[in-house]
């Protein structure tokens, strides 16, 4: 792990979700096949140099299982960098029961089955990011929530 922490590099999140890298290929004509998700996530994570600066990267689960055109996986690319390949781990934003159109994040169910999967695949850290869309902001409503967490 003190290769992560490495003066002079950092952790970056540099892939996107397939819709995100959607819009990446989007804005220059392209469509978003997994192909073209393919070349631009090559292109991305095969950069010369890129170990110079970059101690960690936080990929996509998608990428995480995918390779270069010519068969070498993403994470091994990275590892040859000596970048440490991590993941994200949660599963975006899902509508919050009993709410006006908010959302809350979602992925604790199967986490740590899916962590596990990553970690056969070459991931050696993940992010979790905990996201919300609260309109009204109702106390009672996020209490009840909440104990429905726990």
């Amino acid at each position: 792990m003190k290769s992560v922490a490495s003066p002079g590099r950092g952790i970056l999140a540099i892939d996107e979700s397939n819709a995100t890298c959607g819009k990446r290929l989007s804005s220059i004509g392209l469509d978003n096949t997994e192909v073209n998700r393919q070349a631009y996530r090559q292109l991305l994570l095969t950069t010369v140099g890129l170990g110079e600066y970059i101690s960690g990267a936080i990929l996509f689960e998608e990428t995480l299982y995918k390779s270069t055109t010519d068969g070498k996986k993403f994470v091994d690319c990275l590892k040859d960098q000596n970048i440490m390949p991590g993941i994200k781990v949660d599963k975006g934003l899902v509508p919050l029961p009993g709410s006006n159109n908010e959302s809350w994040c979602q992925g604790l169910d199967g986490l740590a089955s899916r962590c596990a999967e990553y970690y056969k695949q070459g991931a050696r850290f993940a992010k979790w990011s905990v996201h919300t869309s609260l309109i009204h902001v109702s106390t009672n409503l996020i209490c009840a929530s909440f104990l429905k967490l726990l």
